[in-house]
């Protein structure tokens, strides 16, 4: 059963001024070292790999119904890629416990992640499945 939904569209070029902003402060702040790793990978996509990155975690943020608040964080949710290479949510800290508290008994969360982006835009959608164990 579905028990949690969200989406969010990011404008591209508040990333980027983010980070022209801010620099790696914005960086740490925000995103996991493994999506830092990934963007320093992509030079000529860096923007857009992280706006597609920002608008899961609002995502996520909002199919979990607290936003950023009731302790959960942007670097508490991190994109990382399954083994058939589809994208998917790690979670840590506040973000791990809001998604358990939201599990029936006898079920676990199934995260559903789709990324998307053109320029200026980057799209993410999220579904959170409860699945009987």
């Amino acid at each position: 059963m579905i028990i949690g939904m969200g989406n969010d569209l990011t404008n591209m070029d508040r990333i980027a001024n983010s980070l022209e902003r801010w620099g790696e402060k914005f960086e740490r702040r925000c995103f996991t070292e493994i999506e830092r790793e990934k963007a320093a990978r992509r030079p000529f996509t860096r923007v857009g790999t992280f706006a597609k990155r920002w608008a899961a975690k609002e995502a996520f943020a909002k199919a979990v119904g607290t936003g950023f608040s009731r302790g959960v964080f942007h670097r508490d949710i991190g994109v990382v890629n399954a083994r058939s290479g589809a994208p998917t949510l790690h979670l840590t800290g506040g973000a791990a416990l809001r998604l358990a508290e939201m599990m029936p008994h006898g079920h676990e969360a199934r995260i559903h992640l789709t990324l998307t982006d053109d320029h200026p835009w980057a799209q993410a959608f999220v579904i959170i499945e409860a699945f009987p164990e």
